[in-house]
């Protein structure tokens, strides 16, 4: 489980960190910043789990930190800082989704789109997944055998996937199967007891397993030390650069899937995702004329997948933010493409808003 932090270090680190507990109950912001700072990235990571939205996420880790300062004179020092936290998180992200709608992706919705219908406009309700910077990716599960490795669990395929358990069955699945969690712990921390939790974690185990498939899943991140990765996303990069179709369809897996929220088109295997790129419906305007030059894709990493911060032209020659691509390769083809289409996105991995001509 979540060992306490404090535990690792000698007598004299745990009597320095006691004395900045008793501080912080006195008052001391400084104290209880020190305190709970170490813990903010990975319960973000834990929230936008449960949430699936990197926006709620970082908001619900302000409440989670908020809560706690309010609540700190209830903290008994029986379980760590450490696990305190994750209960709080974990029922304010519960609290949270009682009012707002689970996040999806297109191909979550229905059927695929048919590459000669309208494309459909895009719904800018909060409905939709979004991706997750890999630089807030931090290790937290302390059992190397837990059900699910740390890049498997971050991936789109994964984070999808728990969106369509209820919300107290995904919070038991990815303390028990990601964090790995004890049933007890993980009944302390919901107010359950031992049998519910069991029982919750195998309802939750049956629905995932008919929405994702992990051994397929492994297969699928991309791992940028392989130089058949690098070699594939090159190609890929300069495919899209160069307004070159063909080519870029060539890279992909015959049942490959595209996605483009916030549109809820979505499309399905490669002769319809080329038919659809070079369609006047969407090829004329990503790829007017030529089309060569008119966009520019910068090397990032999100959702423990490789990925693309994606610029476009404007009429002064420089490049504004358009979005994030995430990119899933199983073997040497594309199985996947997800393209975010919202420009605010490129900040939170760091990006420019624009790109010099």
């Amino acid at each position: 489980m979540l060992e306490l932090p404090e535990n690792r270090y000698p007598s004299g680190v745990v009597g320095e960190i006691d004395a900045a507990l008793a501080a912080a109950r006195a008052g001391d912001q400084h104290q209880f910043s020190a305190l709970t700072e170490p813990y903010r990235r990975e319960l973000q990571v834990h929230c936008y789990r449960i949430l699936g939205s990197l926006q709620d996420a970082e908001d619900l880790v302000q409440e989670t930190l908020l809560r706690a300062w309010r609540r700190l004179d209830t903290y008994e020092g029986r379980a760590s800082i450490r696990a305190w936290l994750y209960k709080i998180a974990t029922n304010a992200c519960l609290d949270a989704l009682d009012k707002r709608s689970r996040r999806v992706l297109p191909s979550m919705l229905g059927p695929a789109t048919d590459a000669s219908q309208p494309f459909t406009p895009p719904v800018d309700e909060p409905i939709w997944l979004e991706p997750l910077p890999d630089h807030l990716i931090v290790e937290t599960a302390s059992d190397p055998e837990a059900r699910y490795s740390l890049h498997e669990s971050v991936t789109l395929a994964f984070v999808a996937a728990l969106q369509s358990l209820p919300p107290r069955q995904r919070a038991v699945l990815i303390l028990r199967d990601v964090l790995d969690w004890r049933a007890g712990e993980v009944a302390d921390l919901l107010d359950l007891t031992v049998s519910a939790v069991n029982s919750a974690l195998h309802r939750a185990r049956v629905t995932l397993s008919r929405h994702y498939h992990g051994s397929a899943a492994e297969n699928v991140t991309g791992s940028p030390a392989d130089d058949h990765v690098r070699a594939l996303l090159d190609r890929y990069v300069s495919a899209w650069e160069s307004a070159d179709v063909a080519g870029l369809t060539a890279l992909l897996k015959e049942d490959a899937v595209l996605n483009m929220p916030p549109s809820p088109s979505w499309y399905h295997g490669r002769d319809v995702i080329r038919a659809f790129l070079q369609s006047t419906i969407f090829g004329s305007v990503a790829f007017p004329g030529s089309g060569a030059g008119r966009w520019r894709l910068t090397p990032t990493r999100a959702n423990g997948q490789p990925g693309f911060g994606v610029y476009l032209r404007g009429p002064s020659g420089a490049y504004a933010a358009f979005g994030i691509i995430v990119v899933a390769i199983d073997g040497d083809r594309v199985a996947s493409i997800t393209h975010f289409g919202a420009p605010t996105l490129l900040a939170r991995f760091g990006f420019p808003d624009e790109l010099a001509a």
